[in-house]
């Protein structure tokens, strides 16, 4: 367990923030896989003042892997974060057009190359909104080129092979963000090609079974009535989902109550097409 920073900001303290030099604030909204059905729809044509978009779809995912979302390579990684102006004195807020879908995504990339002072909307843009938040037409906000210099950070991401030595080993949890419905085999995974079902001794954690009816992070203590059990006796604590996105959801939340995690990054896209693998249903 870590004590570290508390990761989310609120509506209100971004508000009394928003004119600070040091501030960059990023759209993270990502298009949805086929079948995932969202609240309000992605990339909307307003955003919060001075927002830059942090496009996970393109800019900050390799591009060169089969696998949807994947870390791209750090010179890649390192080129796109110096465009969005950002340098190790930045404060930076990331936001989703959903309340907390793909913005821990971003938080969590941006930490794993050694940025600390990066926070996400609780809430996202339905918050903001909510809140009587400005916006303005969304727009490629230009950016004086930054230095910056990535420190990747070890253990931020994992990958297969340790994920399947993982699984007999009584001291690590996996904690999987999908639906339950695909999670137990009740449904067809929305990608194609991908079978159906879990990673063996993996556990169930929802994403949004994490956020409450309005989209924002449940409070500490329901998230720590709902995680403690699973992880309190663990040495280590890998999260998967879909792509690599909402596993976030779940390391975001588990950064409130003070534990670091690893996050699988081919997560089911890789783990369901691998035929050698094996799967619970």
């Amino acid at each position: 367990m870590s004590h570290k920073q508390y990761p989310l900001i609120s509506c209100d303290e971004l508000k009394k923030q928003l004119n600070e030099s040091a501030l960059v604030i990023l759209d993270a909204s990502i298009i949805p896989v086929a079948g995932f059905t969202a609240p309000t729809k992605c990339w909307p044509d307003y955003a919060i003042p001075r927002a830059k978009r942090f496009d996970i779809d393109n800019e900050f995912s390799d591009k060169s892997s089969t696998i949807p979302h994947t870390m791209p390579p750090i010179t890649q990684f390192e080129t796109h974060v110096k465009k969005l102006g950002i340098t190790k004195q930045s404060k930076v807020v990331v936001y989703d057009s959903y309340g907390i879908f793909s913005a821990p995504r971003a938080w969590w990339m941006l930490k794993s190359i050694g940025l600390n002072n990066v926070y996400v909307l609780d809430g996202g843009l339905p918050a903001w909104l909510q809140a009587g938040g400005e916006t303005v037409p969304a727009a490629n906000q230009a950016s004086v080129e930054s230095q910056f210099d990535a420190e990747p950070q070890a253990n931020s991401f994992t990958d297969k092979s340790h994920v399947l030595s993982s699984i007999a080993k009584n001291d690590v949890v996996i904690l999987d963000a999908r639906s339950s419905d695909r999670f137990y085999a009740r449904v067809p995974e929305p990608r194609a090609g991908l079978r159906s079902g879990h990673i063996p001794s993996s556990h169930n954690v929802p994403y949004d079974s994490l956020l409450d009816s309005s989209g924002k992070m449940k409070p500490k203590a329901q998230l720590e009535e709902i995680l403690t059990p699973l992880v309190q006796d663990k040495s280590e604590i890998i999260t998967t989902c879909g792509s690599g996105v909402t596993a976030c959801v779940i390391s975001l939340a588990l950064s409130v109550i003070g534990y670091d995690a690893s996050v699988y990054d081919g997560s089911w896209s890789e783990w369901g097409a691998d035929i050698d693998l094996p799967i619970n249903q």
